[in-house]
């Protein structure tokens, strides 16, 4: 593969769905050659950082080129001893999550009610969530960032029962 969003596609996927670890892939690569593997270098610190599908990485570079914030990714959001939700995105301080929504992921009946429940939760906490499908990330970047930059100066805060764990 010679094109970073594939190559970051492939590793997330195969985390995501629990075929291996960050640790396993890390493991593997600093065994094999340093030649060619840049790319994959890349997308593990990606997903290192918690990035768990090609969306998300899309996501998270626009991010960094915006000169936004970046948010804990894939973080484990708890109220109490009760798990809210993973969110794909959370910025601690503004209590903002975002949700990179594809049809990949809510393509059933069933994975869409999950989803909505799971939104519902983080509302009803007093987390405000955003939603995004991977085709505004790519191409209405102008309407992401500004709808992230405004929602983090809003001045909202973080709800004081809310505790984040970092992505496994």
């Amino acid at each position: 593969m010679r094109a970073l969003p594939a190559v970051r596609a492939v590793a997330a996927s195969a985390v995501q769905r629990g075929r291996c670890t960050v640790a396993q892939l890390a493991d593997e690569l600093a065994r094999g050659p340093v030649q060619g593997s840049a790319l994959l270098r890349l997308a593990l610190a990606e997903i290192a950082d918690g990035v768990r599908s090609g969306a998300e990485g899309d996501f998270r570079a626009l991010l960094i080129r915006a000169g936004l914030p970046l948010p804990m990714f894939n973080a484990q959001l708890y109220c109490g001893d009760v798990l809210l939700a993973i969110a794909d995105a959370w910025w601690p301080d503004a209590g903002l999550a975002a949700e990179v929504d594809s049809r990949e992921w809510h393509l059933s009946p069933a994975d869409w009610e999950h989803t909505m429940r799971r939104h519902a939760r983080m509302g009803a906490c007093g987390i405000v969530v955003l939603h995004f499908t991977p085709h505004q990330i790519r191409f209405e970047q102008a309407m992401v960032v500004e709808t992230i930059r405004s929602a983090l100066g809003s001045g909202h805060g973080s709800p004081a029962m809310i505790q984040a764990r970092p992505a496994r």
